[in-house]
């Protein structure tokens, strides 16, 4: 009887980056002002919490988006919807971020959809540069500038990463090398690249512009619930 070899299609790897990325915010809105979840507790003999735990998980969702997002650039019908999409997200989940963070709102850094749509504009300019590579090295270090003057969730250290995931996009060894190595400051985040190396380049069940924009507006949306949900569990 032949084995069935485990993969994951596009969908199947977007569905686990946002439910590990629900776990993580989760973690960080009502688990941190939750006293049980903070109380140490006994796992695989090391002293952790549920709130650590949470956070932990949650470390998996950003490289799966950012290799999503080098797929999306491969493979999308259109590189100016598809931008202009990140974008109008990058808008309407910044108040919501910013509450997340802190509880009156009053947060600093830009939302993750900034960061993907300046890896995005980047691809975009290494792609029209391609035989330019003077072009494409001041297009890099300009995206490389903004993200750290814009201050997009996870800041240069998120481009960086975009950057790898591009370059190498297909010569998969080395492109998991160097990602690992470049998350050194956040390496459970390195756990991302074993589904990913199963990825099996089909698109999965996620079609349609309703399952679309149903992911593209989960983001905010979640945001939103938790918030509301601290609010009324703890008043903040």
């Amino acid at each position: 009887m032949e084995r069935r070899r485990i993969s994951f299609s596009n969908s199947g790897l977007k569905l686990i980056a946002v439910i590990t990325m629900l776990i993580d915010h989760t973690g960080l809105v009502i688990l941190r002002y939750w006293p049980s979840a903070l109380e140490p507790v006994s796992l695989f003999g090391f002293s952790t919490t549920l709130y650590q735990i949470s956070r932990t998980i949650g470390r998996i969702a950003f490289p799966i988006f950012c290799f999503l997002l080098v797929e999306g650039f491969r493979h999308t019908s259109s590189r100016f919807r598809y931008a202009r999409n990140l974008f109008l997200f990058a808008l309407i989940s910044e108040i919501p971020f910013n509450y997340m963070f802190s509880t009156d709102g009053r947060w600093e850094n830009q939302n993750v959809y900034f960061t993907l749509l300046l890896g995005f504009l980047v691809f975009c300019a290494l792609e029209r540069f391609q035989n330019q590579l003077l072009l494409q090295i001041l297009s890099a270090t300009a995206g490389f500038a903004a993200s750290m003057i814009l201050k997009a969730d996870y800041d240069y250290r998120g481009f960086v990463l975009l950057m790898i995931l591009y370059f190498f996009a297909f010569r998969p060894a080395e492109r998991t090398l160097l990602a690992c190595i470049s998350l050194y400051w956040e390496w459970p985040a390195c756990f991302a690249f074993l589904p990913i190396h199963f990825y099996n380049g089909e698109r999965g069940f996620i079609k349609g512009k309703a399952a679309k924009y149903f992911f593209y507006g989960f983001y905010p949306v979640h945001m939103i619930l938790l918030v509301c949900l601290r609010h009324l569990l703890f008043g903040l």
